[in-house]
């Protein structure tokens, strides 16, 4: 029998059952039916499971919220959702409480001792307030739902680096479309294949508000593994937690893996990590030198997916085919349709940059919620835009040039931030950069890094100008480089290049 495991607390698949039919009742009770969404803003905790589970017996949708928003964000994404209900920890409320559309069913859930103390919650912020439901006792109150409905998925809110955040929003599935959804999250995962569900051990290392983690730890309850929580991130205490708990399976990010190489060599090599079978990592674009690392480090266990909120997992690569395939992100799955566009709409031959558009043949469509105009404008070719650039090589391999919306046109000319990124990392001393379009009235835009030192370094524009000039087209030297002790970045991993680049636009009426 599968369990969660959240610091002392422990939830079996009986007990999750249990507590999401009978919050299902409580639910429906609040008028939450069958096409409704029910907002969580929550960090990852076992409410989190149970309050998905319950929304899915009733057929509706359970709509993770990311709590790092402000007010004005979590009242745009409370009344774009259309919420009937808002189930949220109780040191998250006070500060988005005035943001809660009226007539909206609030449910809080105490903040547990383990996520108080990993974010500095006090002892009183923590306890729900008096006029509002308690989590627990009101579910409590409730008989298990007896009639319930098939489960339609969750509604995922993209992270919104540009403009609002759009809720991604698929038609309830058919009994074949969730078995083929089932059969690609399970290959991306390393659920089939690597071992039988009750040997499965994960820890959920990144917020469940976002897509990937959140069908990760859903799928991996679902299937009856055992499932850890890390209440936040931190590399040694996950390399604890796999020789302690003999960790099979992970699903990660770069910046982690970042953050586990820069650990010192005693502490990387004090752990036995003989136990993991299958790490995959996506979201964001892997350094080559990290990835590199990382398979030397912890072996061939080590795997990568792309896909999109909107695509699910459409290519795929194992340590083999990346040591093969540098830099690669992957290869079509068969179910797949992954091609890489001109401007015309037509395939581009191999290895010429294009838009990258795909789909999973057969998968149940989605739509934005609310906005049917926007699914319109992201199909291309018959197939879905991510927003990427990039190319195919002669077999098949799919690489990454950098986001759309990101390039830079500067002077007629074409320039990939992803591009001078990556000759940026190779430079000693820079820890992070980011690069994108500033505003340039001879060439409309201009190219700007904003560059992170090494802990206890220091770099000058001027070095590293010089440095990209042996490294680069000159074109493509920034015009502007900044030097930032910290870059905003997501939990994902990406960084807030909006957060970066606003302020050289404020005032403009034009963003590119």
């Amino acid at each position: 029998m599968g369990e969660i495991i959240s610091g002392d607390r422990r939830l079996d698949s009986a007990a999750l059952a249990d507590r999401a039919a009978r919050a299902a009742a409580g639910l429906a009770s609040l008028g939450v039916g069958k096409g409704d969404l029910v907002a969580l803003y929550l960090r990852n905790d076992l409410p989190f499971f149970e309050a998905s589970a319950a929304a899915g017996l009733l057929g509706a949708y359970p709509t993770p919220v990311n709590w790092h928003y402000t007010p004005t964000e979590a009242r745009y994404l409370f009344e774009n959702s259309g919420a009937k209900a808002i189930v949220i920890h109780a040191d998250l409320l006070a500060g988005v409480r005035d943001a809660v559309p009226e007539g909206v069913a609030v449910l809080v859930v105490e903040t547990p001792a383990e996520l108080a103390q990993a974010y500095g919650v006090p002892a009183e912020a923590a306890k729900a307030p008096p006029d509002l439901p308690v989590w627990d006792r009101w579910l409590e109150g409730f008989a298990p739902l007896s009639q319930v409905s098939e489960a339609p998925g969750t509604v995922i809110y993209t992270s919104g680096t540009t403009g609002h955040p759009k809720g991604v929003r698929r038609a309830p599935p058919t009994a074949e479309q969730s078995a083929l959804t089932g059969a690609i999250i399970g290959r991306a995962f390393g659920f089939v294949g690597h071992g039988a569900p009750d040997e499965i051990v994960t820890v959920v290392t990144g917020p469940m508000y976002h897509s990937a983690p959140n069908a990760y730890g859903l799928f991996a309850a679902r299937l009856g593994a055992k499932v850890i929580l890390e209440a936040r991130f931190d590399p040694e205490e996950l390399l604890a937690l796999i020789e302690a708990e003999r960790v099979t399976h992970l699903h990660m990010v770069p910046i982690m893996f970042n953050r586990l190489l820069k650990l010192p060599d005693a502490v990387k090599h004090k752990y036995d990590l003989s136990s993991l079978r299958f790490v995959v990592h996506a979201a964001a674009p892997c350094p080559a030198p990290i990835k590199r690392a990382m398979i030397d480090w912890w072996g061939p266990v080590i795997t990568e997916y792309y896909g999109s909120t909107e695509t699910s997992a459409v290519v795929f690569c194992t340590s083999e085919q990346w040591l093969a395939h540098p830099g690669t992100v992957g290869k079509a799955w068969p179910e797949a349709d992954v091609r890489v566009i001109g401007a015309d709409g037509e395939s581009l031959p191999a290895r010429e940059v294009g838009e990258v558009v795909a789909r999973i043949r057969g998968m149940a469509d989605f739509t934005y919620h609310g906005d049917d105009q926007k699914r319109r404008d992201a199909e291309k070719a018959g197939l879905i835009a991510p927003g990427d650039v990039g190319y195919l090589d002669e077999d098949g391999f799919l690489y990454l040039c950098d986001r759309a919306k990101d390039m830079i046109i500067s002077g007629g000319v074409n320039i990939y931030p992803a591009e001078i990124e990556a000759e940026l990392a190779k430079m000693p001393g820079v820890a992070d950069c980011a690069v994108f379009g500033i505003p340039d009235e001879e060439f409309g835009e201009a190219v700007c890094a904003v560059v992170q030192p090494v802990p206890g370094g220091t770099l000058s524009e001027a070095e590293v100008k010089t440095w990209l000039r042996g490294q680069v087209a000159g074109y493509k030297v920034p015009k502007r480089v900044e030097l930032a002790a910290e870059l905003p970045r997501e939990d994902s991993g990406k960084i807030f290049k909006r957060k970066l680049r606003e302020p050289f636009w404020e005032g403009l009426d034009r963003r590119i």
